[in-house]
C-alpha cells in the first residue's frame, strides 16, 4: 500500500516537528516527510486543516476477553480503538480467567491477530489469580508478550507481594501498573466522599484510599528501585505524592482518564450508573489537581480505562451497577476540548500523552513519525464539532455519561502499519 497524507499539520513530539508537511507512507512505514513529494501514481488524502500525529496508545483498556464476552470481545474492542483514533491498546489482565499464564497471553495475541486492528498489548498479572498473595509466573508471560504487569482492579494490599513484584520485574524492564486504594476505607463506598456523597445519602470513598496506597508504592518502588507506574489518578493528595517522588528521583510514572478531567461527583446527582467508576468522580478541587499535574508533566499519559458493560449490567441500582465507564471513542475529543481548547496544553503537549509517554512507560518502538519508522498515525480535525451517540458504538458497551454532549476535536481518520483502517469517524469496508 502506497499513498500520501497531504497539507496537514505534522505534530510529532518525540522529533520536536510541529510543521505542515505531506506524508508519504509505503509498504508499512513512512517513506518521506516535505512539500515536494512526488504525487504522480500514488493516492493521495487531502488533510489541510487536521493534524497529523504518531498513532496514539492507550496504555489502559479491558477487553473482557476471555470470559466477558457479552460486554466487549477483543475484535469490538479493537474495533472500538480504531473508531476512537487508537492504534494500539494495552489489555488489562482482568479477565476470566486472569491473564496470570501463557495460555491466556497467547490466546489475547491471537485473538487480536484475528482481528487485524488495533494492535493489542497484553498486560499480565501481578498475583496469581489477582489474589495478591504470591507474584505471578511474570518470567514466562514476559516470554509471551506482555509489556508490564497489574492486579488492576483489585489493590495488592500485601506490601511484601508489591516489593517483591517491583523487584522482580526490574530484569525483565517492565513497569508494575498500580491500582491505589485501601479496601477497608473504600469500605462500602460507592461514590467520592464528600458534599455529594452526603445531599445523595450514598456512601462515600475518600480521597484518602487512594492517596494511602499511592504513598505506599512510592516508598517500595524508593525501597527496591523498581518501575511504578500509578493507573488512574484522581486526587490532590496523589498529584502532590507524584511531585514527591519525581523530586526524589524515583522511576514513578502515571496516568489519568477523560472523565476524571473533565466530570465531578455532581454528576452523580440524578443516580445515573454511567457516572459510577473507580476510582469515583472527584470534586472540582481534585480534578483541578489532575489537570494541572498533566501540565506540570507529573503525570505523563492519557488513558481511557474504558470499562465496557452490558446494557443489562449498568440498568439497575446504583449500589449493585458495575463500576466503568466505555471510553476509547470519546477520549480524544474530551481530552480536546478539556485540555487544549481550555488552555491547560499546547496540542503537542496533549500528543505526547497519548503517544511518547506510553511508549515510553511501556518500551515500544512507536510514537514516532520519523522517516523509516511504522506508519502508525492518528490525524485529528480540531475544529470538528460532533455530538457523542452511545448507539452509534463500535463498543458493545453503551455506558458513557456523555452521551449526547457536544466536543470538539474528533479523529478523522486511523492507520495502523501503513493501512488506513478508520476514515471519518467509521472503519474501512463496512
Amino acid at each position: 500500500m502506497e499513498f500520501i497524507l497531504k497539507g496537514g499539520l505534522v505534530i510529532d513530539p518525540k522529533a520536536g516537528l510541529e510543521k505542515q508537511l505531506d506524508v508519504h507512507i509505503k509498504d508499512g512505514r513512512i517513506l518521506a516527510l516535505g512539500s515536494d513529494i512526488n504525487e504522480k501514481g500514488v493516492e493521495v488524502y487531502d488533510l489541510k486543516n487536521k493534524i497529523v500525529a504518531p498513532g496514539f496508545i492507550d496504555m489502559h483498556v479491558h477487553l473482557r476477553e476471555p470470559g466477558g464476552e457479552a460486554h466487549e470481545t477483543i475484535l469490538t474492542g479493537c474495533q472500538a480503538a480504531a473508531a476512537g483514533g487508537f492504534t494500539a491498546i494495552a489489555a488489562m489482565p482482568n479477565t476470566k480467567p486472569c491473564a496470570d499464564n501463557e495460555g491466556v497471553i497467547e490466546l489475547i495475541k491471537a485473538r487480536a491477530q484475528r482481528a487485524a486492528l488495533a494492535r493489542v498489548l497484553p498486560i499480565g498479572t501481578i498475583s496469581k489469580g489477582q489474589l495478591g498473595q504470591e507474584i505471578s509466573e511474570i518470567g514466562s508471560m514476559y516470554k509471551c508478550g506482555i509489556v508490564a504487569i497489574s492486579d488492576d482492579g483489585k489493590p495488592v494490599t500485601n506490601s511484601e507481594v508489591m516489593r517483591r513484584a517491583l523487584e522482580y520485574t526490574k530484569i525483565f524492564g517492565i513497569p508494575v501498573i498500580s491500582h491505589c486504594e485501601d479496601p477497608s476505607l473504600v469500605a462500602e463506598g460507592l461514590m467520592h466522599e464528600g458534599r455529594w456523597s452526603t445531599v445523595l445519602g450514598l456512601k462515600g470513598n475518600p480521597a484518602q484510599a487512594e492517596e494511602i496506597m499511592v504513598a505506599r508504592d512510592i516508598l517500595l518502588a524508593g525501597l527496591t528501585g523498581g518501575r511504578l507506574h500509578l493507573a488512574h489518578v484522581s486526587t490532590k493528595g496523589s498529584v502532590e505524592l507524584l511531585k514527591f517522588a519525581q523530586a526524589q528521583g524515583l522511576a514513578v510514572t502515571a496516568e489519568a482518564t477523560p472523565h476524571h478531567l473533565y466530570l465531578t461527583d455532581e454528576e452523580v446527582k440524578n443516580y445515573n450508573t454511567n457516572t459510577k467508576v473507580n476510582p469515583p468522580l472527584r470534586s472540582a478541587e481534585h480534578l483541578e489537581a489532575v489537570r494541572n499535574g498533566l501540565k506540570e508533566n507529573l503525570i505523563q499519559c492519557l488513558v481511557t480505562d474504558h470499562a465496557p458493560w452490558s446494557r443489562e449490567d449498568k440498568e439497575q441500582e446504583y449500589d449493585k451497577a458495575p463500576n466503568g465507564i466505555s471510553g476509547l471513542e470519546t477520549a480524544i475529543p474530551i481530552c480536546w476540548e478539556t485540555l487544549v481548547v481550555s488552555g491547560y496544553l499546547k496540542p503537542a503537549e496533549l500528543i505526547a500523552k497519548f503517544t511518547t509517554g506510553p511508549a515510553a512507560v511501556l518500551n515500544l518502538p512507536y510514537g514516532s513519525l520519523e522517516v523509516g519508522s511504522i506508519a502508525d498515525i492518528t490525524v485529528i480535525d480540531p475544529q470538528l464539532q460532533k455530538q457523542v451517540r452511545v448507539d452509534n458504538f463500535y463498543s458493545k458497551g453503551k455506558n458513557s455519561p456523555v452521551d449526547g454532549r457536544t466536543f470538539q476535536g474528533w479523529p478523522v481518520m486511523t492507520i495502523i502499519d501503513g493501512r488506513v483502517v478508520m476514515q471519518d469517524g467509521r472503519l474501512k469496508g463496512e
